[in-house]
């Protein structure tokens, strides 16, 4: 069995998480990455600051590309 590393995620990438936000959107946008990675709503606006290893958990699927592993 192949290892899995970590998922490669890109500035700009549009990300659908499992959690709905309180104004309705599953979408944020990346705004910022390093060891915390930055998230904009893109139905409110809201910024947010989330760690690598809890993004990787709530994240469904990227809407704009084909996010792959390293």
């Amino acid at each position: 069995m192949k290892a899995r590393g970590p998922l490669v995620f890109r500035l700009g990438d549009v990300l659908e998480l499992r959690k709905t936000h309180p104004c309705g959107s599953k979408t944020w946008e990346i705004v910022r990455l390093g060891a915390d990675i930055g998230l904009v709503c893109t139905g409110c606006g809201h910024r947010i600051m989330m760690d690598r290893v809890r993004l990787e958990r709530s994240f469904r699927k990227c809407m704009n590309r084909e996010v792959e592993r390293m």
